[in-house]
């Protein structure tokens, strides 16, 4: 088992640890994808798959979750194998760090947890699935995903495949505006709905390259703009999932939500699970999909970064 370095409460696995120490790019991934989101041993094949294709784009791969309590930025393979066998691993979002530490718990990190612990650790880029938003009743219900307040706060860029199709993606664009949070697009203005390549909404800045993101980056940094930035990353049409097939099951999903009295933050996991028994489980490689071309774009991103910031060291100010 490799040595760790234990920085500020967090665990460093020494890949990590050394690249950070020497400013070579870093790209976290989250874990509730292993804990939560798929079945054994399908978790643990797409855990390693992602972290070799961070790794084969060149950049250091830093799975995040929570093992006894200690968040672990960087996972050596004993400790990923433990956390994907874990049948009681706890799904962890940001707020709920604080109790896992305090009781030694285990488990995975979502989007808000895994973004909070590496903006702390000192990691710029974050590869992901598709990030959560506001609810299609969030008018009456007021429930909206931590992963937004986490984008405004964190100085982080994630790379993700939109917001989730089941959300009211209108809406958290509007909150993402409100919140002051950069949303770019890459190759394109058309805005992601995570298994779909369109959502019907357009962002005003598209990009086309990982330098572009990075020098953005760089800016937000020179204004101390205080949060993120969010970086769709759409599939290929030919790669989405059968649009109206989406739909016909997105309503479908909806209205027997309502019939089982599902509501809250229960509401998600049912309309993905439903969407996933009612494809034959296409969604699910079309949501490995989304992974594996965010996690070759955050190395991208985190390689410019890199070089980026190589240069900036190089240069000193002069006297005036």
């Amino acid at each position: 088992m490799r040595s760790r370095q234990r920085v500020f409460g967090f665990v460093l696995s020494e890949p990590v640890a050394d690249a950070l120490g020497h400013g070579d790019p870093v790209v976290a991934l989250e874990s509730t994808i292993i804990t939560h989101g798929l079945p054994r041993p399908e978790n643990l094949q797409a855990a390693l798959e992602f972290e070799r294709t961070v790794a084969g784009a060149g950049a250091v791969p830093a799975t995040i979750a929570m093992v006894d309590g200690l968040a672990h930025i960087g996972l050596d393979p004993d400790a990923l194998e433990r956390l994907a066998a874990a049948a009681d691993a706890l799904k962890l979002s940001a707020r709920d760090l604080p109790i896992a530490m305090a009781q030694g718990a285990s488990g995975g990190t979502t989007v808000a947890a895994t973004a909070l612990l590496a903006s702390r650790a000192g990691i710029r880029v974050f590869a992901t699935g598709g990030i959560g938003g506001v609810h299609r009743d969030a008018g009456s219900t007021f429930d909206e995903s931590a992963d937004l307040g986490i984008l405004a706060s964190c100085r982080i860029t994630v790379i993700s495949g939109g917001v989730k199709s089941i959300l009211d993606i209108g809406a958290t664009l509007e909150r993402l505006e409100s919140l002051s949070v950069t949303v770019l697009v890459f190759g394109t203005d058309r805005f992601p709905a995570f298994w779909l390549t369109d959502s019907g909404y357009s962002v005003d800045f598209p990009v086309t390259t990982a330098d572009e993101i990075a020098q953005m980056m760089a800016a937000a940094d020179t204004i101390g703009l205080p949060g993120g930035i969010l970086v769709a990353n759409p599939l290929p049409e030919a790669a989405q999932l059968d649009p109206a097939l989406h739909d016909r099951l997105l309503r479908a999903g909806l209205e027997a939500a309502k019939a089982a009295s599902v509501r809250g933050k229960e509401i998600t996991p049912f309309l993905l699970d439903y969407i996933h028994e009612h494809t034959g489980r296409a969604s699910v490689a079309v949501n490995l999909d989304i992974v594996r071309g965010n996690c070759r774009l955050g190395a991208e991103v985190a390689r410019s970064w890199s070089v980026l910031q190589a240069r900036s060291d190089r240069v000193q100010p002069t006297a005036g």
